[in-house]
């Protein structure tokens, strides 16, 4: 089966406990104002067969405390999201967070049939406008479920304001010189980010949408 794909990435220390890996989907129907993933919105690229997808990470498992899912919009790919995560369960019983921007009532006839196999759920969109205080959500209309006995145990204690410890990033490179951020910053956080580049003459290209000038969880860098 084909899954579009952005990106894949080992570890990730910014989306979920300890050392994890980290998948993002590629395509969004939803395209919320003001994202700053808007290089994942797009369908119809990225395509890779789930068999490969696991040949990457399965070297990883045995190091990784967890796995992360976002995008993206998994549950736009909802045959591909559920046999990924079937592949992934028949190797590792580690938790496995995933990020949908969809009000959790519209996919919860989904969530049902990822039953056992996702252990945390953070849904409903990105909102601008909305505080962002809460820990692993950019704004604070979002909502965590935790799903199974051990999503209880690692993820409900993130139901708490944000911390400075919070506000970090992974800094992902590639070998065209690209370099990633992920993680969750504050509003204006990558803003900084660029004048501080600017001024030592390196400029950063971000891929959020221009729509909107604010919220910032995920930008490119090129120095």
């Amino acid at each position: 089966m084909m899954l579009y794909l952005s990106r894949i990435h080992f570890p990730v220390t910014t989306l979920g406990p300890g050392r994890r890996i980290g998948l993002w989907f590629q395509g969004c129907s939803i395209r919320c104002k003001g994202c700053v993933s808007a290089d994942t919105w797009g369908t119809g690229k990225g395509g890779v067969s789930i068999s490969e997808i696991m040949n990457v990470i399965n070297p990883w498992l045995s190091e990784a405390d967890g796995i992360t899912i976002s995008g993206g919009e998994p549950f736009d790919q909802p045959e591909a999201l559920i046999h990924f995560l079937a592949q992934v369960r028949s190797k590792t019983n580690k938790d496995i967070l995933v990020y949908s921007g969809h009000p959790f009532e519209k996919i919860a006839p989904l969530v049902d049939q990822c039953k056992g196999m996702i252990d945390a759920l953070i849904s409903d969109p990105y909102e601008e406008n909305t505080p962002q205080t809460l820990a692993l959500r950019g704004s604070d209309n979002q909502r965590l479920h935790c799903l199974t006995p051990l999503g209880e145990t690692l993820f409900r204690s993130f139901e708490r304001p944000l911390k400075p410890s919070d506000k970090t990033f992974d800094i992902m490179f590639e070998e065209e010189g690209t370099i990633w951020l992920a993680g969750i910053p504050g509003r204006d956080d990558m803003r900084r980010l660029k004048t501080l580049l600017a001024k030592e003459g390196h400029v950063a290209v971000t891929t959020q949408d221009e729509r909107s000038k604010k919220g910032r969880s995920y930008d490119t860098l090129h120095s």
